[in-house]
């Protein structure tokens, strides 16, 4: 399934999302991941990126493999996984999602 625009893909990532549990998992990777990234540019320690990578996509493939049971949607479509994991936890502090 290709997908014309990012909405579209969105949607669709919810749904692969919908366990509560999978959610936090992710929540707590991207922040995670997002802490490592501001420590990378505030040290200029590229270890700092590693983490990031390992400690995001550790917490979400987890949260899909033994909670969710799925295969997660970044091996097909990786640079709208990426930006739908922070869409969605965006989405989560704004009150948008529960």
């Amino acid at each position: 399934m290709k997908y014309s625009n990012f909405e579209a893909f969105y949607q669709d990532y919810l749904k692969e999302h919908a366990h509560p549990l999978n959610r936090k998992m992710h929540y707590i990777g991207t922040s995670g991941a997002l802490i490592f990234i501001l420590l990378g540019l505030l040290t200029s320690h590229s270890k700092f990126f590693i983490l990031a990578l390992i400690f995001g996509y550790g917490f979400a493939w987890l949260g899909h493999f033994f909670v969710e049971k799925n295969k997660p949607m970044t091996f097909k479509y990786p640079l709208y996984s990426l930006r739908a994991d922070f869409q969605m936890l965006f989405d989560f502090l704004a009150q948008k999602l529960s």
